[in-house]
């Protein structure tokens, strides 16, 4: 027994723990390499082939690499600060930012655990394909791909079609064949024991098992990649990929939404994990570069994957035609794949190769989503009286019962519908109120000491009142006319703001502390997201470590919320059509689960006070001090105020008195 132990205390040792007594990473290698296999997964090696295929060409990437720099890096870069900064899941550390953000937190990862719920299912498939792999060729799908796929993987079977008539639902879809696939229970469970076994024990198990359920994947990668460019016409199909240019495409909208939407679903913010695994990170690691690291890496792994689809696509000879039929994530992976695996020489081998890189790539996204959930949990006030271990074990067992609707003849459907308004309405609202929240709600008190009420209001009413009514007249009537209407409202109440508002006695920096005007403006558009990236660089850019940049905060504000907000307004009309499937319906009601969320975190925050622990719940009610830093192992972080950052503070420097002058004036100001 002594003998055994020592063998698993030397595969698996205690975690080490930080200064503040948290379980940290075995090293910075694990962190990232856990943070890229919650991020690398379905979405690099079969969505993102399938988009580019329907968007074919190397323009491409013009709005692809405009999201990652503009959308993917800023939020990335967030999650993992506060994460890091607060040493906590993600609903205490958006807690910390303001209380009324908990809800923001709790909706991050009420998404990422309704996504890793039908996710492990979705994986039982890959199972079956992957157990028929170890026979000699004809495999159980030869010659019959798509009736394999649907009727022996996933027994899918016929609904009662509802109906719509007059504008409104007169009867809905039902699902009349309920019975369950015991082999897909079986692999399911087989699934969730895996990912209990990665987190059980926390960071110091699963910063260990990435090394294999990342590294792995990507040695099988490049064997599948030296294979795919091989086959007899992959020129043609990597042609398609790299060597051709459809500039006309870049006239419409469906290639920006489909690559903003690629970027978002395949870097994985919105999902909370992020924040839950820098919370074990040192506290003074470099989160930009950390954030940069993942990010590029991520890209880069789904950019060089795509060569083998393409290199199946030659092979296939499966050219795209003007208004032909899209290729799909599910038909990549479970019907073309297979079909051309089969005609390779050495099939069983490919085979295997190729859905034991699905398996893992599955495995990591999975348990790096349970993980985020884990951690709020242990955080909370209850959870910090029971170990780990239990806490793991109690959602992974009702994570695992919860999964089994997915495996009944009509779990395919099910799944398709909780995947779509999973990630069409709960991860882009989620991310837009990440976005939104901590660039306009964050020391919102400091904004009205300096400008006054009626500013603020007007200002932020321009802002989201212009960005709803945009995108309904843009739906309702034409694009052109949202857009109008949109900008409209929002410089019309930003004139109006300005004007109302009291001149800030704090000046701004630079250019806008030149004019009454340009101060007012500043403070009503820029303070608190900048606020916000001056007090995180207090713990992240210690040293040599990269700081947040000054653009980090405007992209997050003026780019991220409205585009996430823009794509997010086309779920309403696609859901119309759809509003008489009983599973759709049931989808829809279930991502809408995490709007109210958001919203009843923001309205009642004190609902939610049984995840925070007590000495934390008032970190994120802060009182007025305007362009002062907040460093969370300052000292005087209790009053609000950093000793020694004056730069274009408009405050003294020298003695704490001129700070508690400052304060002492400032509150003053605000109690009149």
């Amino acid at each position: 027994m002594n003998a055994l132990k020592k063998v698993k205390n030397a595969m698996f040792p205690p975690p080490a723990y930080s200064e503040d007594g948290r379980a940290q990473w075995p090293s910075r290698t694990s962190f990232l390499l856990a943070s890229m296999g919650g991020a690398m997964g379905f979405g690099n090696m079969l969505r993102y082939p399938s988009q580019v295929y329907n968007n074919n060409g190397l323009q491409w990437f013009i709005p692809y690499l405009m999201a990652i720099t503009c959308l993917a890096i800023p939020l990335l870069i967030l999650e993992i600060a506060i994460g890091q900064a607060h040493r906590s899941g993600t609903v205490i550390s958006f807690n910390a930012l303001d209380n009324r953000l908990r809800g923001v937190g709790l909706s991050m990862v009420f998404t990422g655990y309704c996504i890793c719920v039908y996710y492990v299912p979705l994986l039982s498939w890959v199972w079956v394909y992957f157990r028929n792999s170890f026979q000699a060729a004809p495999f159980a799908w030869t010659g019959r791909a798509e009736d394999f796929f649907y009727n022996d993987v996933v027994i899918q079977k016929a609904k009662v079609e509802g109906e719509i008539s007059g504008g409104s639902v007169q009867s809905y879809s039902t699902y009349p064949n309920t019975a369950v696939s015991g082999e897909l229970i079986g692999w399911t469970i087989l699934s969730w024991l895996i990912v209990w076994l990665c987190i059980n024990k926390g960071v110091s198990i699963t910063g260990r098992v990435v090394y294999f359920t990342i590294g792995l994947p990507i040695i099988m990668t490049v064997a599948l990649l030296g294979r795919a460019v091989s086959l007899d016409n992959a020129g043609r199909g990597i042609k398609l990929y790299f060597g051709e240019w459809h500039s006309d495409k870049l006239a419409g909208g469906k290639i920006w939404q489909e690559a903003t939407g690629q970027v978002f679903y395949s870097t994985g913010v919105g999902f909370g994990y992020f924040t839950a695994y820098a919370s074990y990170n040192s506290q003074f690691a470099s989160a930009v570069q950390d954030s940069i690291i993942i990010c590029v890496s991520n890209a880069a792994y789904e950019v060089v994957a795509a060569f083998i689809a393409f290199g199946v696509v030659g092979f296939m000879n499966m050219m795209p035609e003007e208004g032909g039929e899209e290729l799909g994530t599910y038909s990549l992976g479970f019907l073309t794949y297979p079909v051309a695996i089969d005609q390779m020489p050495g099939a069983p081998f490919w085979a295997i190769v190729f859905f034991l890189t699905l398996i893992l790539l599955g495995i990591s996204s999975s348990y790096a989503m349970l993980d985020g959930l884990v951690t709020v949990l242990c955080d909370s006030e209850y959870g910090r009286k029971h170990k780990h271990v239990t806490v793991a074990s109690f959602c992974t067992v009702v994570s695992c019962l919860l999964s089994f609707m997915f495996c009944t003849e009509f779990g395919y459907d099910l799944l398709n519908a909780t995947d779509r308004w999973a990630n069409n309405i709960a991860l882009l609202f989620a991310a837009f109120c990440e976005c939104y929240g901590s660039t306009t709600v964050y020391r919102w008190v400091d904004v009205v000491g300096q400008v006054g009420w009626p500013a603020f209001g007007t200002y932020n009413f321009g802002y989201l009142g212009g960005l709803i009514m945009g995108c309904a007249i843009a739906h309702s009537v034409s694009a052109e006319a949202g857009a109008g209407a949109g900008f409209g409202l929002f410089i019309v109440c930003t004139i109006i703001a300005l004007f109302i508002a009291r001149t800030p006695d704090s000046l701004a920096p630079r250019f806008f502390g030149k004019h009454a005007l340009l101060q007012r403006f500043w403070w009503l558009a820029f303070y608190q997201g900048n606020q916000l990236r001056r007090d995180l660089n207090i713990t992240v850019a210690v040293g040599k470590n990269w700081s947040i940049p000054w653009p980090w905060a405007i992209c997050l504000r003026y780019i991220g919320a409205p585009v996430l907000g823009i794509i997010f307004s086309f779920s309403y009309p696609a859901f119309t059509p759809d509003r008489s499937d009983s599973l759709e319906v049931w989808g829809f009601f279930v991502a809408h689960c995490v709007v109210f969320v958001a919203i009843a975190g923001f309205l009642l925050p004190r609902f939610l006070n049984i995840l925070v622990p007590t000495e934390r719940r008032g970190e994120g009610t802060r009182g007025y001090a305007s362009q002062v830093i907040l460093g969370s192992d300052d000292i005087r972080v209790s009053r609000g105020v950093e000793n020694g950052d004056q730069d274009s503070s408009g405050l003294e420097s020298g003695s704490d008195k001129g700070f508690d002058e400052k304060v002492d004036t400032t509150m003053d100001k605000m109690g009149k």
